[in-house]
């Protein structure tokens, strides 16, 4: 593995201590992961695997020396339709292998990558076509997802170029990887990426108005080091599966950077649609050494009947994008012995907190902060908190911005000035933080309920719930009421076998009356057949209060007609 090479300091991390004090990184001068982790692993270990992908028909192992190739050629065919440095191209390639073909070319091409998922309507691909100045779009070969692209043209006058992987279609160029050279020159000079320049754009994932476009400079993959090697705890050799759709930020965070750098191949499992068997399924087959998954799938999994797979490869287990459940994470580690490590960050940053191999672990909590990040929390008056206050999760900049760390929001100094005031980061999020320093999430700032002078997390409501055996998945908002405030309001997705019904609502209501403050319990209970949430799997609360504030309006506007026409009458 590589990763001796760029860590400013010799032999291993015993401790969470150690971690914090010793970890530096050590960067080369125009440091390119492409050319300096791929090519150079392609010429000095070409047998190690990079990639082990399938689908539910075929599968495709990938060691580096045949990826440096096919990332060749698709380098040469971008530059034949002349794709430059600086050019933006959006990848909509599902988790197909080809992904990370074109990833790695634009790389060594220094242009921009700007991933999105397959997920995306005209409107959606319209928007992220002007907002970030899309020269090419490449996407896999699925017609619905063309003819969405084809709509969006007439509105997106800065794209040059479609490109299918796949079958062909007209008005498409169709990539065909052998008519092009397995070689390819690393430029240099003026055409050669500086560490600064912008390597990567992701889209945030929108859990409240439009995505924010996220950019990130050539030394970005250094900061997963972190995330990947002391968070994920992979192997060297080993083999590591994020789940992750390559239109999310987290597919950086799991499926290419930290995880070769630290020597494991990743796994890709090409699946069209979740089915927790199937995943099972391929985690025993594959024989996965570590593996990353957001909370939603580790709730489906414990509804699994777990004893029916061999999951004797796992060595551990990680967790991020939302808080995970004490109860799930109990239940987890009941059904399979294995602990489930949380971790926090965002798609503007790497790792920012986690639960390392040595700590303790509360279930529940996100852990400790990760090296280079100097994290806080922060009151309305910009304060530190004191000890189980609830404040603003801010990164102190004090010491300069960490590896991994963005450069800002794309054509909106605004926002990036808004970020970054006081020289500090505001994330948005809110935690509290206990005796020994650990960080419990509560929720985004916006989805802080306020009710009759409380402070309500979502998430603290949500935890009680989800212990209740009827509880597939929740989401806790507030509602608006005009003696309270707001009040708590809780829509559901039922486990299988329960019937949603008002018995089964006041069922609950009693259960969270029992278990926690009075003042929290869910005066409104929902029964819905599925939660809305991102791209990658995050409730879209917001969603839920829009809808709820609609129906507010439209009771109000009922009100306000029914009494002029008694007032007519």
């Amino acid at each position: 593995m590589l990763l001796q090479d760029y860590l400013n300091f010799d032999g291993e991390i015993n401790s969470y201590e150690e971690l914090r004090e010793k970890f530096s990184l050590r960067v080369p001068e125009n440091f390119n992961f492409a050319y300096d982790v791929v090519d150079k692993y392609a010429v000095e270990d070409p047998e190690r695997r990079a990639i082990v992908w399938c689908d539910d028909a075929s599968e495709n192992i990938i060691n580096f020396a045949a990826l440096a190739k096919e990332t060749n050629k698709a380098a040469n065919f971008l530059t034949s339709l002349n794709i430059k440095k600086g050019d933006a191209v959006m990848l909509i390639l599902r988790r197909r292998y080809e992904f990370w073909f074109f990833l790695l070319a634009l790389h060594k091409i220094g242009a921009i990558a700007v991933p999105a998922t397959n997920m995306l309507h005209e409107k959606d691909i319209a928007y992220r076509n002007n907002a970030a100045s899309i020269k090419m779009i490449v996407t896999l070969d699925d017609p619905h997802l063309q003819t969405e692209t084809e709509k969006a043209l007439p509105a997106s006058p800065s794209v040059k170029h479609l490109v299918t992987v796949g079958h062909d279609r007209t008005g498409w160029t169709r990539y065909q990887p052998n008519c092009f050279s397995e070689n390819f020159a690393r430029p240099n000079g003026e055409n050669a990426a500086k560490p600064g320049d912008i390597m990567l754009m992701y889209f945030t994932s929108g859990t409240s108005g439009e995505p924010k476009m996220v950019l990130h400079n050539f030394t970005y993959p250094l900061g997963h080091i972190v995330t990947a090697k002391y968070w994920q705890n992979v192997r060297d050799n080993g083999l590591h599966l994020t789940v992750a759709e390559t239109g999310w930020g987290k597919a950086m965070w799991g499926k290419i950077y930290g995880q070769w750098i630290a020597g494991s191949a990743v796994f890709v499992y090409d699946m069209l649609s979740f089915a927790p068997q199937k995943l099972l399924e391929k985690i025993w087959r594959y024989r996965i050494t570590t593996f990353c998954a957001p909370p939603t799938v580790y709730r489906y999994l414990i509804k699994t009947n777990l004893k029916k797979y061999d999951l004797s490869s796992l060595a551990y287990c990680v967790t991020a994008g939302e808080a995970l459940n004490p109860e799930v994470s109990n239940k987890f580690k009941e059904m399979t012995g294995l602990e489930i490590h949380e971790g926090f960050g965002q798609t503007e940053t790497t790792l920012i907190i986690g639960s390392f191999p040595w700590m303790k672990l509360k279930p529940g909590a996100m852990g400790l902060p990760a090296p280079g990040y100097e994290v806080d929390l922060m009151d309305a008056e910009g304060n530190s908190c004191k000890t189980g206050e609830l404040g603003e999760i801010v990164l102190r900049l004090d010491k300069g911005r960490p590896f991994g760390m963005f450069s800002g929001y794309y054509n909106d100094e605004a926002l990036t000035r808004q970020a970054f005031s006081g020289n500090v980061y505001h994330t948005g999020d809110v935690a509290s933080r206990d005796e020994d320093g650990y960080f419990w999430f509560s929720g985004r700032a916006d989805d802080m309920i306020k009710s009759s002078g409380f402070r309500i997390s979502p998430f603290e409501v949500e935890s009680v719930l989800q212990q209740h055996p009827a509880v597939l998945e929740c989401a806790v908002t507030g509602v608006y009421d005009p003696q309270r405030g707001q009040v708590v309001k809780a829509t559901i997705v039922a486990a299988p076998g329960y019937e949603t019904n008002p018995a089964l609502g006041r069922e609950l209501q009693d259960y969270v009356k029992r278990e926690t403050a009075l003042y929290k319990y869910p005066r409104i209970v929902e029964f819905v057949e599925e939660l809305p949430k991102t791209i990658s799997g995050k409730i879209r609360r917001s969603v839920i209060r829009a809808e709820e504030a609609a129906k507010t309006i439209g009771n109000k506007v009922m009100e306000i007609t029914k009494g002029m026409r008694t007032k007519s009458n």
